[in-house]
């Protein structure tokens, strides 16, 4: 899994930093969240295929996170893309999209398939061979939504050298994959351990953003690998966090140390900081694997000191 940062702007974005949006990478699937304005030529100076975008996420419906939305999907369209768009917004943005392409005389030559996200609890939204997607409610001032993804455990892996010591057939080794022992045409039980190696475990990756601090919202993403906070002002602007709906250095902080989070990253950052190495000084003070969401920057989902 690697995490690459298109923005890590709030509401207005400044010369160095756009409006938010990420592309997660598993398993060679890209996953865009969010679409801020300017998406697309973040996508073009990352070098990210346009056509391995086949999932969006939105977490919800205010401007800086989907704006850049009508565009990508106007260039997927002059691009003559067919492989269908599968959308997942708030269920009241089908009928915003649509008036749009109407307004815009937009005609889009593939489909739109619409995953509309609303309720109060997690809600698995997607589900493949390599990786599960789950969305939460986050609390902000119109419904917004928060996404888990997370990886299917691998079968174990079988150790080359004891295929040809033991002489293992090759439609044997499936089973071997999933835990089964091997018996030799003597009747000799090879254990399953001997033979082979345990997978890595599976990495996770959670999005939160925009949110004011809320107890439940560390239960959404217990023990996930990476957990993105949205960290919008530092630590003097709690009671302006509160009324605008957005979290502070050290809620998002507490968020990271109550789930058990590998590490945290934090973005959506306001305007009004140009330097930002103080937030992330603040969010160490409760959780010290922190680290600021910069734009272009590629994150290893799990390794994070390693691009």
């Amino acid at each position: 899994m690697k995490l690459t940062i298109l923005g890590s702007s709030s509401a207005l974005p400044t010369s160095e930093r756009y409006p938010s949006a990420h592309v997660l990478n598993a398993h060679e699937r890209l996953f865009l969240i969010d679409c801020g304005e300017g998406t697309q030529m973040q996508l073009r100076k990352n070098r990210i295929r346009f056509g391995k975008i086949n999932h969006i996420f939105i977490s919800h419906l205010h401007g800086d996170h989907v704006f850049g939305l009508y565009g990508l999907l106007s260039t997927f369209s002059l691009m003559g893309r067919e492989n269908p768009v599968h959308l997942y917004a708030p269920e009241n943005y089908r009928h915003i999209l649509n008036s749009h392409l109407n307004d815009f005389d937009i005609h889009l030559s593939y489909e739109i398939d619409f995953i509309p996200l609303s309720g109060k609890d997690h809600v698995q939204i997607l589900d493949d061979k390599y990786i599960t997607v789950t969305s939460f409610p986050l609390e902000h001032r119109v419904p917004a939504f928060g996404f888990l993804f997370r990886e299917k455990k691998s079968e174990r892996n079988v150790i080359k050298e004891c295929i040809s010591k033991y002489q293992i057939p090759p439609v044997r080794i499936p089973a071997i994959k999933k835990g089964e022992d091997f018996i030799t045409p003597d009747g000799v039980i090879i254990k399953n351990e001997d033979i082979t190696l345990p997978p890595q475990e599976p990495l996770s990756y959670a999005y939160c953003s925009d949110t004011k601090y809320f107890k439940r919202l560390a239960s959404f993403v217990k023990g996930v690998s990476l957990l993105y906070h949205e960290a919008t002002f530092d630590k003097s602007k709690e009671e302006l966090a509160r009324v605008t709906g957005h979290s502070t250095t050290l809620e998002a902080a507490r968020t990271a140390l109550d789930a058990d989070a590998g590490t945290l990253l934090i973005g959506h950052f306001s305007a009004r900081y140009r330097d930002i190495s103080f937030l992330v000084e603040e969010a160490r003070t409760i959780f010290p694997q922190t680290f600021p969401a910069i734009d272009g920057k590629s994150f290893k989902v799990g390794d994070i000191n390693n691009p």
